[in-house]
């Protein structure tokens, strides 16, 4: 029998994922504190892959995985080909637009000027709203854009709303949330859609029971 294979996003999501997949009776392969990056269960026959978070819908589309562990925001800038089959309920926050408190910026004649890890989540919200941007693609502290007169706003994930008061930043808008999914290949769905239709229902089963973020 071929093994199902799991690939999870190192860090967080691994960390909710691990919980659930514990209390589903399907993660017992798995020790949290070593530094392998694959686990197997020979008696289940089932394998975990540890990647990191970006990589995780690349392994699920190229079939490296059966399934995949990402969030909702990574599944959207990767304009993947994968099946979204279950929200695992953890790893809430929503995209936000956001810029300096108290600046009124949407110009429907003028450029607006975004900065954002996420260009292509980006660029589709704006079209929709008809607003001409210019994009600013940044890996890292994009709070900092609006700050220093790189961009008139950003476009990012929020889960607290902190980072963006402590920087004098502020929501303009609120785009949508976002959350955990389970992804799966759309090859091995067909295939092995027993198996997988099996460890679905034990992940459903817990649903409400575990993993929300405090």
């Amino acid at each position: 029998m071929d093994y199902i294979n799991i690939a999870l996003a190192k860090g967080r999501l691994a960390d909710k994922a691990y919980i659930m997949l514990k209390k589903a009776g399907l993660g017992d392969c798995i020790d949290p504190n070593s530094r392998k990056l694959i686990f197997k269960d020979d008696s289940k026959k089932i394998s975990f892959i540890y990647v990191k978070p970006s990589d995780v819908v690349t392994y699920v589309q190229n079939g490296v995985a059966d399934l995949g562990v990402a969030g909702k925001d990574v599944i959207l800038e990767s304009d993947s080909d994968v099946y979204e089959i279950l929200d695992l309920g953890f790893g809430k926050c929503k995209f936000a637009v956001a810029g300096l408190k108290g600046e009124k910026i949407y110009k429907k004649d003028e450029v607006l000027r975004v900065a954002t890890k996420y260009p292509k989540v980006s660029k589709r919200f704006f079209a929709e709203k008809e607003q001409r941007i210019k994009l600013i693609k940044l890996n890292g502290s994009v709070e900092l854009a609006p700050l220093v007169g790189l961009s008139d706003v950003i476009v990012d994930l929020v889960e607290t709303g902190n980072t963006l008061k402590v920087n004098g930043l502020e929501i303009i808008e609120d785009m949508f949330e976002v959350s955990a999914k389970l992804i799966c290949n759309r090859v091995s769905y067909r295939f092995k859609y027993d198996r997988i239709s099996k460890l679905l229902d034990k992940l459903k089963r817990l649903e409400g029971q575990c993993c929300e973020d405090n």
